[in-house]
């Protein structure tokens, strides 16, 4: 399990600032029906992280729950190379499609709503008394407004979640 502590201790070894409360669950996006149903098998997961000067993707195996401790398997991409951030929703995700200077980027995040009963809520949840705690799902709306308002306020082009 991912627990935020881990995030933020993966982010720190890697020179980076994290932003707290600035990190969610994602996956490379399908841009067609087969390849949703091919996803749907596909293990690999990222942690999303904001940083101070960075979006940072840590690679995450849900077979082996393996987050990756080393600085050259992060993909790192500095707010500078940007261009813009789309957010969309898409069934019971969005989609994220960030492009940089010389790519565009798609991921795909699960919607808080249904977080517990998904593969995002069984990744960062941890029981708290005789509750669950759920971290993609009480950073989902803060990460995502995140995103909007910091490229917004730079002169980027971004779309706020409705």
């Amino acid at each position: 399990m991912a627990t935020e502590k881990k995030v933020y201790k993966v982010i720190n070894e890697a020179g980076l600032k994290a932003l707290e409360n600035k990190c969610i669950i994602v996956k490379y996006a399908p841009h067609n029906l087969s390849a949703k149903i091919l996803e749907f098998f596909n293990s690999e997961f990222y942690v999303l992280q904001l940083c101070e000067h960075e979006i940072v993707l840590i690679p995450f195996n849900l077979m082996t729950l393996n987050m990756t401790l080393k600085k050259e398997e992060l993909l790192v991409i500095p707010y500078s190379r940007i261009k813009s951030i789309e957010i969309s929703e898409d069934l019971l995700n969005y989609i994220i499609s960030i492009t940089t200077d010389t790519d565009i980027i798609r991921l795909s995040t699960q919607q808080k709503e249904l977080s517990n009963l998904r593969t995002s809520g069984s990744l960062t949840s941890k029981k708290a008394g005789i509750t669950l705690e759920n971290w993609h799902k009480d950073n989902l709306d803060i990460t995502l407004e995140a995103i909007s308002l910091t490229f917004n306020t730079k002169g980027f082009t971004a779309f706020a979640v409705a």
